[in-house]
């Protein structure tokens, strides 16, 4: 049993509260901010100076800004159970709070401040929230949308890659029963683990979770490994570089293994007198990267080819739809090999 490190509870794959803790969104909330903040210091009938007005509604509508990300944070466990739909209506509402604490603030502090020439009236600190609640509700409307699209989009994709998945390779599964075939008489026991690993591996490609553990991944890639080390003898060669603790990140299901079936379809196979696979774990404390090389044949075969760029592309899609584009699949060759890497976040 591989050990793990423990890992924070984090927000399912597909929540758009996700997005939210990009850098890019926050640096892009802050420039909205900003936007708007340049927008009410041109409006006529100012008390201030506008450049005084500029600096002072700034600060509060980077308050404002700020304090709802701090907010949403302090609620996550309860706002990551939520629909999309409820999910923005709480999203709006705390925006909505936010802005009124804060310009009841800013109206006790600076009560000239409020951006039009009547802010002193009883009505004037409901000025900055109720723009605030006209633009969280047309944003709000807008990611709807445009979230609906996506989903649409990776729905449709979803399909094509269960389609994908579910085209189990035809030579593997020949090549395995043949293999379990030819130890029934010889080696009784090899044959059975040939059968239980071959059972665990489509019982994984069947099953509904698209995520799971690293330690579940390498243990079904390391099946796979051992089933093709059977019919291929000494030609392959297995190396694992793996950390002393290996993390919890979850990812996709069978994509290390699809990686290491294609090193030895389009790699090991193809070498006369075989060669080595290595498997690679790297880490850092914001990415992970898992490698798998092989040595490429002097004359590769261009259907092969062909189908070694399907199962990569099939591979990418998947991976860059699963974890909301923040993973994703590079390959290269370095040193006369193949390598193709799996980057995910932490």
């Amino acid at each position: 049993m591989l050990p793990v490190m423990p890992k924070s509870p984090a927000l399912p794959s597909g929540s758009p509260l996700l997005l939210l803790w990009r850098s890019k969104s926050i640096l892009l909330a802050m420039l909205l901010a900003e936007t708007l903040a340049i927008i009410l210091s041109l409006t006529p009938g100012l008390v201030l100076e506008p450049l005084v007005y500029l600096g002072l509604m700034s600060l509060l509508l980077q308050w404002i800004a700020l304090s709802t990300l701090c907010l949403t944070r302090l609620l996550l466990p309860w706002l990551g159970r939520l629909s999309i739909t409820s999910l923005l209506c709480s999203l709006v509402a705390l925006l909505v709070l936010s802005a009124i604490l804060m310009s009841s603030l800013v109206r006790w502090l600076f009560p000239e401040m409020l951006f039009h020439i009547y802010g002193k009236a009883w009505y004037g600190w409901l000025q900055i929230p109720a723009l605030i609640l006209v633009l969280g509700t047309l944003g709000a409307l807008a990611f709807h949308r445009h979230w609906e699209s996506k989903q649409l989009a990776l729905r449709a994709k979803q399909a094509e890659l269960d389609v994908l998945r579910a085209r189990v390779d035809p030579h593997f599964l020949f090549n395995s029963l043949n293999t379990a075939v030819a130890l029934v008489h010889i080696a009784p026991d090899q044959a059975e683990q040939v059968l239980l690993d071959l059972s665990d591996l489509f019982r994984a490609a069947l099953a509904s979770n698209e995520l799971h553990p690293l330690s579940r991944e390498l243990e079904l890639t390391r099946r796979y490994l051992e089933i093709e080390k059977l019919r291929l003898g000494e030609r392959l060669q297995v190396q694992w570089h793996l950390p002393r603790l290996l993390p919890e990140t979850p990812i996709p299901s069978l994509s290390l293994q699809t990686l290491s079936e294609n090193a030895v379809r389009h790699g090991i196979e193809k070498m006369p007198h075989g060669g080595r696979l290595a498997i690679r774990v790297l880490m850092n404390a914001r990415r992970l990267r898992l490698q798998v090389s092989n040595p490429m044949p002097q004359r590769p075969n261009r259907a092969e080819s062909t189908g070694h760029s399907v199962g990569i592309a099939a591979t990418r899609a998947r991976i860059e739809a699963i974890s909301q584009g923040q993973g994703r699949l590079l390959t290269f060759i370095e040193n006369g090999e193949y390598v193709a890497e799996i980057v995910l976040p932490q």
